[in-house]
């Protein structure tokens, strides 16, 4: 191979890590035929040198691996299970020696699998399939992009061992991580807290094998939960931070343990090198310290700067960004793979439909690209103010408990059933989500407002623990899901009820507001002019969405929830059971 060699493919895609191997995977399975290069200069036998922060996955992310890309046993048998979320704040910022002196929330599993991965390792296997699956890997280094409007090829200089070659394709997906191949060549990158909802935030982490685990669980909990709590990922915090703690080797007893700090709190540097860090825990989380010098450090990194988005993330000239090429905000919450995936299908979408010829694919890159811009932006909006109320645990509690409202009530039911990819829904959230997230009027920013003013004040509303059903009204609680898609499979694209969870989320989102403001600003709080207005408001949008639901079961009345399940039962009228053995000699 010469370096006058141009090859040309379906698709290129730059850089073989989570998010690039999960978009060769998920095109090689709806198109087998597809033709495809991956690029990365990494060998893909993963050593010790490419060692990874670790990945706790939640419900999408974890439905995406296991159903979308088929992956439910590799899942099983390579990684760890998850056993929910748990958070810990101290209850005397001296005196944190042990799990006792913290409060905690949460730990409790929900019904979709969810796993800790390894993420070195899951990447070398993903490379291997879909290698196995007919990609071509180069492993070199990108060193220039030419790119093209509209369907023009695209073409990629790669850096080889020996040589250089050019790839060319319609279809250029930068899943390079913070090398921001794209994102650099086209101005798409934000990096400005001030457009970042006021995130200005750093990471140190690192990891350690063979801990002595007893240290936070010694296995024996019958009078709390029927979950793992060694198996959970742990957030510990602290005023200003918060820090995870992810199991990511089963047989090596191997945790990432890391902190995302804000500097307006604590300045890189003074947490900028394993000293730094190890002494900062030392001095403020003495568990996790005492949980790290029980085993062998394998690494440490740190990040100085961690927030950051795009303008596009699918551009009309066929250009795509993944993963932290496109954006990062906080770790919390696991949003990194929820956020891929959502673009990853998207992407395909819009690649099988140009290979395919479809009439409507510059529709579907125009709304798809608004989709997932909305739907970053939303994210990145629920991390504000964050420096001000993690420490807090009354608080932080409550904000935990109407975040997840949403992330249950409407985001994994969205996600369940493709209703991102439906053009008349995604419309239709737009306007809803620029009512709920955005702007100073919106309730989430009324919100934060007031979990300000209890953070200022010191006052004590309470810790509310999302994972219980007995803290509102109705057995509610924010895991709970208001359509049957689990256990009536409904995992057809449109045949989950989202507009159940998005109407039950409304409606219970007046009685948590109701309860936060009497519970922070008492009687008075309840019947300002404000708070009257923005009940009013919430019930106005229960009803829209109401409405919209009663349309949506009109027009799927005929529509089985299951196309398989529903084959079955018409094939099983002609069941008879015939009482005998076939030879068998």
């Amino acid at each position: 191979m010469n370096s006058t060699e141009e090859l040309v493919y379906d698709v290129v895609i730059m850089g073989a890590g989570f998010a690039g191997n999960c978009q060769a995977r998920h095109l090689l399975l709806k198109n087998p035929n597809i033709k495809i290069a991956i690029i990365d200069p990494r060998s893909p036998e993963r050593t010790t040198k490419d060692l990874k922060v670790g990945e706790s996955t939640v419900e999408i992310g974890a439905t995406f691996l296991s159903k979308e890309l088929g992956l439910h046993e590799y899942l099983i048998e390579n990684h760890s299970p998850k056993h929910g979320l748990n958070f810990h704040w101290a209850k005397d910022p001296n005196h944190t020696k042990n799990i006792d002196d913290y409060y905690h929330v949460g730990n409790r599993t929900v019904a979709i699998d969810t796993f800790q991965l390894n993420r070195a390792k899951l990447e070398q296997d993903l490379l291997q399939m879909n290698r196995e699956m007919g990609a071509i890997f180069y492993n070199g280094r990108v060193v220039d992009v030419d790119l093209t409007p509209k369907d023009e090829l695209h073409t990629v200089q790669v850096k080889l061992e020996e040589n250089q070659i050019n790839l060319k394709a319609k279809h250029l997906v930068d899943a390079a991580g913070r090398r921001f191949i794209i994102g650099k060549k086209t101005d798409n990158l934000i990096f400005d807290p001030e457009q970042l909802y006021g995130i200005n935030t750093g990471s140190a982490w690192l990891r350690v094998k063979n801990i002595d685990r007893s240290i936070i669980d010694n296995g024996y909990h019958p009078a709390t939960s029927a979950a793992s709590r060694y198996y959970a990922t742990h957030h510990w915090f602290g005023h200003g931070h918060w820090i995870w703690m992810i199991p990511i080797d089963k047989h090596d007893k191997e945790l990432s343990i890391g902190i995302v700090y804000h500097k307006n709190v604590i300045p890189s540097q003074e947490i900028n090198t394993l000293e730094k860090f190890t002494n900062f825990l030392k001095a403020n989380h003495t568990v996790v310290s005492n949980l790290i010098e029980s085993g062998e450090l394998v690494d440490f990194n740190h990040l100085p700067r961690l927030a950051h988005n795009s303008k596009q993330i699918i551009s009309q000239d066929n250009w795509y960004v993944l993963g932290d090429a496109a954006h990062m905000f906080d770790p919390f919450y696991s949003p990194g793979l929820t956020l891929t995936a959502l673009a990853i299908e998207s992407t395909t979408e819009i690649i099988c439909g140009k290979l395919a010829g479809e009439p409507d694919v510059e529709k579907k890159q125009e709304f798809y690209n608004r989709f997932l811009l909305t739907n970053a932006r939303t994210y990145n909006q629920i991390y504000q103010k964050h420096d001000k109320h993690l420490g807090d645990a009354s608080v932080m509690s409550w904000r935990i408990y109407m975040e997840n409202m949403f992330w249950f009530g409407i985001l994994v039911p969205m996600y369940i059933g493709k209703w991102f990819l439906d053009f008349d829904f995604v419309s239709q959230y737009q306007k809803i989500a620029d009512f709920i997230f955005f702007g100073k009027n919106s309730i989430f920013t009324e919100l934060y407002q007031l979990f300000d003013r209890l953070v200022e004040r010191q006052i004590n509303i309470g810790v509310i623990d999302y994972t219980r059903a007995d803290q509102l009204f109705w057995n509610y609680a924010p895991t709970k899901t208001f359509d049957d898609f689990l256990p009536n499979t409904k995992f057809e694209a449109l045949r989950c009820n989202v507009f159940a969870g998005m109407k039950a989320t409304f409606f219970f989102l007046i009685f948590y507001y109701l309860k936060l403001r009497f519970k922070g600003f008492g009687i008075l709080g309840v019947l300002s002019p404000r708070c009257i207005f923005r009940v009013l408001q919430l019930f106005a949008l229960y009803i829209y969405v109401g409405m919209g639901e009663q349309i949506y079961l009109f027009k799927t009345r005929t529509l089985p929830d299951n196309t398989f399940i529903n084959q079955m039962r018409q094939d099983f009228k002609n069941y008879q059971y015939k009482p005998q053995l076939q030879p068998w000699f």
